[in-house]
């Protein structure tokens, strides 16, 4: 049977722009569609070299920088944006003017995919239960694509998915600002805090931008909220799927929830004891909120509990979330580098059972630093700062009467003024609260580097 992506885009010519994973993910895609795909990025700076060496078994794809000559622009037929191109910028709007649809890599992934999809976006947290949900699945039922902000281009599995498989994406704002007809069976906003500002302007855009996830989704589909968070609970009455909330501070009449040390599931005038977070190896309530949104999700796929907690039990924590590292000297060190705004370094926080000392700091995206600074409530011992943010969230630290504040010129001075600072039962924790842009060229860089000077260490 003939592919939709086959038929669709046979023989025309297709623009790609943003030369990173997914816009290769999507020219392999659309070359193996038969479509002309056009590979563009405005930075000069990339190697068209290296570009066409990715793509050497695809010779039907072009590649151009900098500029899209004139003649190419009359025969688009569309445009698929890379997550990192705004729908805002100037060369995106030039086509838009001239009646070029915009889609987006997961819309395009999505026109080819088969079987059951469930798509799982949020501020925090979107790694850790992707990667629970895909395991889940794959020990239940096989055939299972983990694809999306995950770092795995969902263009590269959707033309492998089947009748019988199921996909699991992770989906950031960025990817969700530009889908029309993509639909989850079942979908999962597992929290909204303040984040991307720089790029979607006001916190209403964001909002909106998050619970686009559920655009397409009927009463016969299932989301996922969160009843801690106010945008999700209150996003509740909208939502166009079949609610299924999970608390860590309310015990439900209906959904999962946590009370002590215990997650239950509340349904029909029943309550049922699912497990005792200590028999995870993930820890920290942000980690237990993961696992009763995987749980959900999963039960939605008539998945049986009992599989769910097979997997649950032995599922270990995902690199660069609260991952712990290594005990040296009798000091226990973290690695949170997905810490990337203040949401989420208050959960590492949170999950700290020792006197912390802590590395903040990198690329300003016009976060405010107030409620992570609160977050630290005694547990935090010193505060090491790296990055653009330092002097603006030691400003802030001192306005809420945290004083032990130490300035590194990078990660390296900072782990060693760390080991200098913390004694044996404490812990060091990398829980930045910013990106790491400008210092490193993604989080998972930056978390390797840490990991790295912590295994040097006498």
């Amino acid at each position: 049977m003939e592919r939709k992506s086959d038929m669709e885009w046979k023989n025309q010519q297709v623009l790609i722009v943003g030369a990173g994973k997914s816009g290769i993910g999507a020219a392999k895609m659309l070359a193996e569609c038969g479509a002309e795909p056009v590979l563009f990025d405005e930075n000069e700076n990339v190697s068209v070299c290296e570009l066409a060496e990715q793509l050497k078994d695809c010779p039907s794809v072009k590649i151009c920088t900098k500029t899209l000559p004139e003649e190419m622009k009359s025969s688009i037929k569309l445009a698929v944006l890379s997550p990192g191109v705004p729908v805002d910028a100037p060369f995106v709007e030039n086509l838009k003017r001239s009646g070029i649809p915009i889609w987006g890599e997961i819309e395009l992934a999505y026109s080819a995919e088969k079987g059951t999809v469930a798509a799982i976006t949020g501020t925090n947290g979107k790694t850790t239960t992707t990667t629970l949900v895909g395991q889940i699945l794959k020990e239940a039922f096989g055939n299972t694509f983990v694809v999306g902000n995950i770092g795995v281009p969902y263009t590269e599995a959707a033309l492998l998915t089947k009748a019988e498989s199921y996909t699991v994406a992770e989906i950031s704002s960025f990817q969700l600002e530009t889908i029309h007809e993509f639909h989850p069976h079942v979908s999962a906003i597992l929290n909204i805090t303040p984040d991307h500002l720089n790029r979607h302007k006001t916190m209403e855009n964001y909002i909106r931008t998050k619970e686009n996830i559920t655009k397409n989704q009927t009463e016969e589909d299932v989301c996922v909220l969160n009843y801690d968070n106010v945008h999700t609970r209150t996003f509740a009455a909208q939502c166009p799927a079949r609610v299924v909330f999970f608390s860590s501070k309310e015990r439900l009449s209906d959904g999962y929830f946590l009370e002590g040390e215990e997650i239950f599931r509340a349904g029909e005038g029943s309550v049922e004891r699912l497990m005792d977070v200590r028999e995870a190896k993930l820890v920290g309530v942000c980690n237990y909120e993961n696992i009763m949104a995987a749980m959900a999700i999963a039960e939605a796929l008539h998945v049986p509990m009992e599989r769910i907690l097979r997997t649950v039990r032995k599922f270990q924590a995902v690199e660069h979330r609260i991952e712990f590292v290594d005990t040296k000297n009798g000091v226990d060190y973290y690695n949170d580098s997905k810490g990337t705004n203040p949401d989420a370094a208050i959960q590492g926080i949170r999950a700290m059972r020792k006197p912390t000392v802590l590395i903040g700091g990198g690329y300003d995206k016009q976060s405010e630093y107030d409620e992570w600074i609160e977050a630290f409530d005694g547990k935090v011992k010193c505060l090491v700062l790296i990055g653009q943010t330092r002097e603006k969230i030691a400003a802030c630290a001192k306005a809420h009467g945290f004083t032990n504040i130490i300035m590194a010129d990078g990660l390296e001075e900072a782990v060693a003024v760390c080991a200098q600072q913390a004694e044996p039962g404490d812990a060091v924790l990398l829980s930045p609260a910013c990106a790491s842009w400008g210092m490193f060229p993604n989080y998972e860089v930056r978390g390797r580097m840490f990991k790295e000077l912590v295994a040097r260490m006498q």
